[in-house]
């Protein structure tokens, strides 16, 4: 007697995604007709059957929600699940949560996992990976089976969802203005996540400023690794003479407030340092670190919504508008800055 198998182990023998197989399975037209008789010879031969209880799962609903985050140390992202969770826990939903680990691997798998499983909608933030690569195909296979998802953070033009996001480039401006406004002249950027939506739209904001600015400079400093690089992060405020120092994460601005402390600068006397996300880092840094807020919470908790309206109210996919939904920041000021 052949054990029973399971759609994961076809979509493993026949190389192609979980997604693929279960479309060829009912004769999708999306599908080629030469991947669907391949999945249908490979399913007739070990008798393959549809797992009852998961398709009774997928055809009703389960009040679960999928949430997706790219790393669960960073207190933002902390924050922003704590937010969907008392949302969802307070209208009788729960949650299951996956970490992609900023992989688009791990993003692939987890999504189409919990697509075949028991979740009603996605909540997610793109993984680092999946935003350099630009592979959103996954989303969108998802959005034509006409379970929603909605974006938060890292989010994508490209894919057709609801999203909650901050003005990530204002927010910039007005960090950037501040600094100005204080008598900073020359202004380092430092980050890790330059590659990333939310990196690219705080640059921005920032270049936009000091260009409408006589006598103030920029200068960016992209890191990849923290630890790594911290020698890299000495050598350039020791020979470029910042009075500013713009962290567009929080590690970052910490990191940088850390290393101008040991090489003698006075903070914010000598040099100011604004960072983003207000979490632990910023409140238990010394001198205490001035940084703009996204409110991760209330972003979370408003994620959560926007996606449980969708479903309470069922929206035909012929009537489906994606809305985005902004949340504002704000400037916290702390001992890090004048």
């Amino acid at each position: 007697m052949r054990k029973k198998v399971t759609l994961k182990q076809l979509s493993k023998e026949l190389n192609l995604s979980i997604s693929t197989v279960s479309k060829s399975l009912k004769n999708d037209p999306e599908i080629s007709k030469k991947t669907i008789n391949r999945v249908h010879e490979l399913a007739n031969f070990y008798n393959y059957k549809p797992n009852a209880l998961a398709v009774s799962l997928k055809n009703s609903k389960t009040n679960t929600i999928g949430v997706l985050l790219p790393e669960i140390l960073n207190h933002f992202y902390a924050k922003v699940l704590f937010g969907i969770e008392q949302e969802a826990s307070k209208r009788g939903y729960r949650i299951v949560t996956c970490i992609t680990d900023e992989s688009y691997k791990k993003e692939l798998e987890y999504l189409e996992m919990l697509n075949h499983s028991s979740v009603d909608g996605f909540i997610l933030a793109l993984s680092q990976e999946t935003q350099i690569l630009n592979k959103l195909d996954h989303f969108k296979d998802i959005l034509k089976d006409e379970i929603p998802i909605v974006m938060f953070d890292r989010v994508s033009e490209e894919v057709d969802c609801d999203k909650v996001i901050v003005d990530d480039k204002d927010a910039s401006k007005r960090a950037i203005k501040y600094l100005i406004d204080t008598g900073s002249k020359k202004i380092a950027v430092i980050s890790t996540i330059f590659d990333l939506s939310v990196g690219k739209l705080r640059l921005e904001g920032a270049l936009d400023i000091v260009s409408q600015t006589k006598g103030v400079t920029l200068m960016e400093l992209p890191i990849k690794n923290l630890e790594a690089e911290e020698k890299k992060i000495e050598s350039f405020l020791k020979n470029n003479h910042i009075d500013a120092v713009l962290g567009l994460d929080e590690a970052a601005a910490a990191v940088a407030m850390n290393i101008a402390n040991k090489l003698g600068y006075k903070i914010p006397q000598e040099i100011s340092v604004i960072g983003f996300t207000d979490g632990l880092l910023a409140k238990h840094s010394y001198p205490k670190l001035t940084t703009v807020s996204q409110h991760a919470e209330k972003l979370g908790a408003s994620a959560a919504q926007m996606l449980l309206e969708r479903l309470e109210n069922n929206v035909p996919k012929i009537k489906y508008k994606a809305k985005t939904e902004i949340v504002k920041t704000s400037l916290i000021l702390r001992d890090s800055t004048k």
